[in-house]
């Protein structure tokens, strides 16, 4: 009989253990393009061997995009949608965000639902910025702004907090399956990067805004849509990112910006060491094969391209993200368009793991992207940037071609942007001289009228479909009502 009883157990409990949950390492970096990297641009010198190794293992996104943000701080409303898997207009700190968003939002965020389903869930990461409610329900947190040159100011403090997180399970022999959020606050300003790796790069940590930089042949190349300076105020031009970064300030020259770019990379190659770091430690514990590793950066950046600074625009090197994923059931050596928004996180890492997700996500699963089901997750993307002037700048995508618009009366801004990024994909402006007719942007050109009304009327149904607050001129109101910042103009000239 005790026997039999024995057997009966085994034959229950087999398939649970064969069913193992999948742990989950996501990582995040602080303002970085994908175009940094040289699996998205293969003329970068930037070396980063791990992230390079994780793409060869697993699938690389080409279409992933941060939604956009009502805010300077480009990286606040990133990070609340990869929290909430809620769009840009439905998070507690955007216009009417009480309004849009259920209460206790947090409780439906990554580390509440991860909790929930058995997960031990760890968190170090960057301060501010955020979504602070949820940040601190991770059974394990360690935040703090590192963004110095030496290892406990740096990237490596991440790094440790990890490597100790995983030291910890092994000693104590924990079983849960773990979900780490990975986050650094580096490449961001100030990119003061390790002296052994600004010196690969031709960089110095500039510090003097009347002494710029001088060139240097290690310095990584200007960018291929380098501009000395943006043609037209883009509706926030006078943001911080622009005029008072540390290093570079309102400097757009050859020396400055290169100095600047490979300070940039300096950072980004002292986050790979970290990454090699979290990898090999996964591996010697045994756990690196049922791990899902996804890297990612909040928003890309700009550093010269068109002639900015940034993170407040909405070209493709700061609309979009870098985005790769490993891990099981990922077949090695993929490359996607994907066509995915870092609101969907939440979806998939749910999916992933089993777990439903919560009532109040709007994001989508793109794990039949990673299983090679599907190529793309949707077919048109929205981007919206409303942190100065408003209405701001919007964009909408739909196969090859690439709407951007930008409206500040109080600017005397009023500029339309219409791109195939098919035969433009650095989205080439007249300014910079490129003889392709096709290379520039293409809004004025009759020949493109109807493809330019064609994308006014889907990003106008994209606007709506979003909840998007605000209007451009030649756009119906719809009946909004008048936006908080309208009121306030209102108010200040009575």
């Amino acid at each position: 009989m005790k026997i039999l009883l024995v057997a009966l157990l085994a034959m229950v409990c087999a398939p649970l253990m064969a069913e193992k949950r999948p742990n989950i390492l996501f990582i995040l970096v602080d303002d970085q393009s994908p175009l940094d990297l040289k699996i998205y641009n293969p003329k970068s010198t930037l070396e980063t061997p791990h992230i390079d190794r994780l793409a060869s293992q697993g699938m690389v996104f080409d279409g992933a995009y941060h939604m956009g943000s009502f805010s300077g701080a480009v990286c606040m409303p990133s990070r609340h949608m990869i929290m909430s898997g809620r769009s840009v207009w439905h998070l507690p700190p955007s216009p009417w965000g009480a309004k849009t968003c259920p209460p206790n939002l947090e409780q439906q965020t990554i580390p509440a639902v991860f909790n929930r389903a058995g997960y031990a869930t760890m968190r170090t990461c960057k301060q501010g910025n955020s979504y602070e409610a949820a940040n601190k329900l991770f059974t394990v947190r360690h935040d703090a702004t590192k963004r110095g040159g030496r290892d406990e100011s740096g990237s490596p403090w991440h790094g440790d907090r990890v490597i100790d997180y995983l030291r910890d399970r092994e000693s104590s022999k924990e079983t849960k399956p773990f979900l780490i959020y990975y986050g650094f606050s580096h490449p961001h300003d100030e990119r003061d990067g390790r002296p052994e790796l600004l010196a690969k790069y031709g960089a110095t940590n500039h510090t003097d805004p009347d002494n710029p930089p001088s060139l240097h042949s290690k310095q990584p190349p200007l960018p291929e849509n380098y501009l000395a300076a943006h043609p037209f105020d883009t509706s926030d031009s006078g943001v911080r990112d622009e005029v008072a970064v540390s290093g570079v300030w309102k400097r757009r020259d050859e020396a400055s910006i290169r100095n600047e770019i490979g300070r940039q990379f300096a950072c980004s190659e002292n986050i790979d060491i970290q990454i090699g770091r979290a990898l090999k430690k996964l591996e010697e514990t045994g756990e690196l094969d049922n791990t899902y590793i996804i890297y990612t950066a909040d928003h890309g950046m700009s550093i010269g391209r068109h002639g900015l600074m940034g993170k407040q625009n909405l070209y493709q090197h700061t609309w979009r993200v870098p985005f790769i994923v490993k891990g099981p059931g990922i077949k090695a050596g993929q490359r996607v368009e994907g066509n995915i928004y870092l609101l969907d996180v939440l979806a998939t890492l749910c999916d992933l793991a089993s777990i439903p997700a919560p009532t109040t996500n709007e994001g989508l699963s793109f794990k039949p992207v990673l299983l090679g089901e599907k190529p793309i997750l949707r077919d048109v993307l929205y981007g919206a940037y409303s942190g100065g002037s408003k209405p701001g700048m919007r964009c909408v995508k739909q196969g090859d071609w690439k709407l951007i618009e930008y409206e500040a009366p109080d600017r005397q801004v009023n500029e339309t942007q219409l791109f195939n990024l098919a035969a433009n994909p650095d989205e080439l402006l007249q300014e910079h001289g490129n003889p392709d007719p096709l290379k520039t942007n293409l809004a004025k050109d009759p020949q493109h009228a109807k493809k330019l009304a064609e994308m006014q009327a889907v990003l106008l149904a994209e606007m709506r479909r979003w909840d998007d607050p605000w209007r451009f001129s030649h756009q119906p109101g719809d009946d909004l009502p008048t936006p908080p910042s309208a009121k306030a103009r209102k108010q200040k000239k009575k």
